[in-house]
């Protein structure tokens, strides 16, 4: 039960923080935080086919497959605050993305194996960092496209 409510609270909370920010913030960052969110889904799907993790409680009838609360939400938007804070200095941006993803992999998915959310399987903490920082380059490139393309209007 204990598990449940911290996947709810990971879903849902981090999305009212964007009452904090401007609709005109919302509308630059919001296509890389759904971009974001589909490579997350396609990771998710990957990491199923080649067992790096099981995902033993969720909140979705498809969550074995994708982590709903973090694809959806905690990871969605950090993403977008990441991007509203550095995305004009992409040295800062690397190096916040870097820091995240260690806490993520060596903190924050230990303690969601402890309450039995899911455990690495077939990937060890490094590789997870690794796959999560390179996608950061990916979606960093696909924000600076989108910029461009907005800005051209």
């Amino acid at each position: 039960m204990t598990a449940k409510i911290v996947l709810f609270i990971c879903l849902i909370l981090p999305w009212f923080t964007l009452f904090f920010a401007s609709s005109r913030t919302i509308k630059r960052f919001m296509p890389v935080t759904i971009f974001t969110c589909f490579l997350m889904t396609i990771i998710f799907q990957i990491a199923y086919i080649y067992n790096w993790w099981v995902i033993e409680e969720y909140i979705v009838p498809w969550g074995y497959m994708t982590d709903v609360s973090f694809a959806y939400g905690i990871f969605a938007v950090g993403t977008f605050w990441i991007f509203r804070i550095t995305s004009h200095n992409f040295l800062l941006y690397t190096v916040v993305n870097l820091i995240m993803d260690i806490v993520m992999s060596f903190i924050i998915l230990p303690l969601l194996s402890l309450l039995g959310v899911a455990k690495y399987k077939n990937i060890t903490f490094w590789q997870y960092a690794l796959v999560i920082y390179g996608l950061s380059f990916v979606i960093y490139v696909y924000h600076k496209w989108q910029k461009k393309i907005f800005s051209t209007d």
